[in-house]
């Protein structure tokens, strides 16, 4: 079986793990892939977004079957392209992955489905947004509608945070994905994230998750594209899930083909669980990025099988079994993220984090250099461990990342923190705010690792 995966992050280190892991003799590709994808994969020098040369690639290489890990293909068409040229393809089509590329898009298909989602209004320049936020109010909720890489998203909090938005959104920081704006309502509740299998018609969700966004402990600091995350979000109860699939997912893929765009992949709904139910906060059309690091070790299925049938329509007829223990992954990023930050930095301690039981580290923003894993991506790691139960799980993550060593490092302390609290909670002891640094065995401090000079040749 020869496989291509495309894309060169955490997610895709992650699907291109899961294929060996469930078939050693598996032949995959990885485009461009990273130095994690290398250990075992073969890395492909083509960029993820050039549909052309991968489509080139695969007329070549001939792979049987494709997966295509980030947003922008996908919204370029390269599943399109692909099966185009006679190459089966896992990932929603073009006009299937709008769901993603345009956020208004997104709402004008809610609207139709009836899907709960926050109220917006849609701008085009900032007196328009001005006169929008004027009439929700502060907080507020500003995105823009194309893709900005995860970082399109600012939750305004007071006005000075609408000032900072209102700069980069119509200063250029996001180029043509702000040609529009939604200037939205902002929604109070605890955040979760739902994926399925969808082959156009039957929805399967997988297993839930939990991500974290912010930059800092305690869920605060700028947004970025993921500190962390855990499976399952404890919140998703079976109740909530059935409630999400019936009122959520199966309407939006009902809507996709009642407008001739049958959706077949990963669904992504990110989630806001308010006092007056779930509401769709966004949607992704792929797999998410750290969710799939949580997600993809629990899952006990051949994950092959499930992306067939959703690309052949098969899925209702395709076993989904996940392993009942807790996954947690906690994001080691580079100093500076999610601004600009340095590349280069060499890494130690891999082999050690990797020799840990029910452990294994995602690289994202890796590359080799000099036969050396150096540093290449603000997210650098996402460093996941399953344990017994989430309390389990969070401390084996801490004791690999802690292994994990490079110059500016840093990570959040305190990942699956709402779970750690609800268990707290069923024990019958008041729940508080996570550690701070040094103050816990098991859980250490965000921290910043400085290595000792070294020359890289």
């Amino acid at each position: 079986m020869k496989i291509l995966v495309i894309g060169n992050g955490g997610r895709e280190h992650a699907i291109v793990w899961k294929f060996l892991r469930d078939d050693p003799a598996a032949e995959v590709f990885c485009a461009p892939g990273n130095a994690g994808t290398a250990e075992r994969a073969t890395n492909v020098a083509v960029s993820a977004s050039d549909v052309d040369g991968i489509v080139a690639w695969a007329r070549e290489n001939k792979p049987d079957f494709t997966v295509v890990g980030p947003e922008v293909p996908l919204c370029l068409g390269v599943v399109d392209a692909l099966e185009a040229a006679g190459f089966p393809a896992f990932g929603p089509c073009k006009a299937a992955a709008r769901l993603e590329g345009s956020k208004a898009f997104a709402k004008e298909v809610m609207a139709a489905a009836q899907v709960p989602t926050a109220g917006a209004e849609v701008v085009r320049d900032e007196a328009a947004a001005r006169a929008a936020i004027a009439r929700f109010g502060v907080p507020v909720v500003l995105k823009a509608d194309g893709l900005a890489a995860g970082k399109g998203v600012m939750v305004c909090m007071d006005e000075k945070n609408v000032e900072s938005a209102l700069a980069d959104l119509f200063g250029g920081k996001f180029g043509a994905a702000a040609g529009e704006v939604l200037v939205e309502e902002f929604l109070d509740g605890e955040e979760a994230s739902v994926l399925a299998f969808v082959d156009g018609k039957t929805v399967v969700p997988l297993a839930s998750a939990q991500d974290h966004k912010r930059l800092l402990d305690g869920d605060k600091g700028p947004n970025t594209g993921g500190m962390g995350a855990y499976s399952p979000a404890p919140v998703m109860t079976d109740d909530m899930m059935a409630v999400v699939k019936a009122q959520v997912l199966r309407p939006v893929v009902e809507e996709m083909a009642r407008r001739g765009v049958p959706y077949k992949g990963v669904l992504y709904a990110g989630l806001m669980l308010t006092k007056s139910g779930p509401k769709v906060l966004e949607f992704n059309c792929r797999f998410g990025d750290p969710e799939t690091q949580a997600i993809l070790p629990r899952l006990a299925s051949p994950l092959l099988p499930a992306l067939r049938a959703c690309r052949d329509g098969t899925l209702d007829a395709c076993p989904v079994e996940w392993d009942p223990r807790p996954a947690v992954c906690v994001v080691m990023v580079s100093g500076g993220y999610p601004e600009s930050y340095p590349k280069g930095k060499p890494v130690e301690g891999l082999g050690e984090a990797a020799a840990l039981p029910d452990s294994v580290v995602f690289h994202a923003g890796t590359a080799k250099k000099g036969g050396m894993v150096v540093t290449d991506g603000g997210r650098v790691f996402g460093v996941t461990a399953l344990g017994a139960d989430v309390k389990e799980a969070v401390a084996a993550a801490y004791r690999a990342v802690v292994k994990v060593k490079f110059d500016g490092a840093f990570y959040r302390s305190d990942i699956a923190h709402r779970a750690l609290e609800r268990l707290a909670l069923a024990a019958g002891r008041t729940a508080r705010p996570p550690r701070r640094a040094g103050r816990s065995d098991s859980v250490p401090r965000s921290a910043t690792y400085r290595a000792p000079a070294r020359r890289v040749s």
